[in-house]
């Protein structure tokens, strides 16, 4: 099926719209010596315990790089491991008191980056305009490569 032309139009929104969010997320994180990857990381884990294996795959990494950067993130006293609750061989990624404390700092620090963009929407639009972006955004996309044709 050929994409017809708000296709073209929404990929073009989508593209402009990561970019710059991407920009503000990796300024602020430069400020606090963090990775995009590891802002990613300290905001899943804000509000659940993924299991490692989960979190790698989520993020597109192989289990050795993930480890990584959770030993960075632990000597830093952000993020730490444990054993599942529900499965004590399967380890999971907790987040600690300072890590919840620099996690919310950064999400204000993005917000008030992103303002003069989004004040720009009355907030019925801002609630209108993420009710719209849901479908698009869960469940997300495989992180997997895709098989080119040969």
């Amino acid at each position: 099926m050929a994409p017809d032309d708000s296709t073209d139009v929404l990929m073009d929104a989508l593209a402009r719209s990561a970019f710059q969010i991407m920009g503000v997320l990796t300024r602020i994180g430069a400020e606090h010596d963090l990775s995009l990857t590891q802002l990613r990381v300290l905001g899943i884990v804000r509000d659940r315990q993924p299991r490692m294996s989960d979190l790698a795959t989520f993020l597109g990494l192989d289990k050795s790089t993930l480890s990584g950067l959770i030993a960075r993130a632990e000597r830093r006293g952000l993020l730490a491991r444990g054993a599942s609750p529900e499965d004590k061989r399967a380890v999971i990624v907790l987040i600690t008191d300072a890590g919840r404390e620099l996690t919310e700092r950064l999400y204000g620090e993005a917000r008030d980056a992103l303002a003069p963009a989004t004040d720009r929407l009355e907030p019925h639009q801002r609630r209108q305009l993420a009710q719209l972006l849901e479908p698009v955004l869960s469940p997300p996309l495989p992180l997997a490569p895709r098989r080119l044709a040969h």
